[in-house]
């Protein structure tokens, strides 16, 4: 399955953002480097025509709770706007923010 018609079926750069929001803040996490690095693909897929990741490279390389909750996602975008906002939501109250343990660290204040 491709993902390269995915960047089309958001109403909105609006709602493409908020998509992108919560895959940025609550999925992708920085203590697994491999699947961070996976997600941020996605999160870059989201808006590109090309081919930045494929649904193998997610398998492969992406826990299954998040993975689920990509597929999950990929179908809302490819059902209704309607099933996209119910995703954002819903992976909101899933998923708690991630704290940028990289950004805390280069900024000096490590606890």
């Amino acid at each position: 399955m491709t993902l390269t018609d995915l960047s089309n079926g958001f109403r909105d750069e609006e709602q493409r953002r908020r998509v992108q929001a919560v895959i940025h803040d609550r999925l992708a996490d920085d203590r697994d480097q491999q699947e961070c690095r996976f997600l941020m693909r996605f999160w870059w897929q989201l808006s590109m025509s090309y081919r930045e990741v494929s649904m193998r490279d997610l398998r492969l390389n992406v826990g299954q709770e998040k993975l689920e909750a990509l597929e999950t996602l990929i179908n809302a975008i490819r059902s209704s706007h309607a099933q996209i906002d119910a995703w954002a939501a819903g992976a909101e109250w899933v998923f708690p923010i991630v704290e940028d343990r990289g950004f805390r660290g280069s900024s000096g204040s490590e606890s």
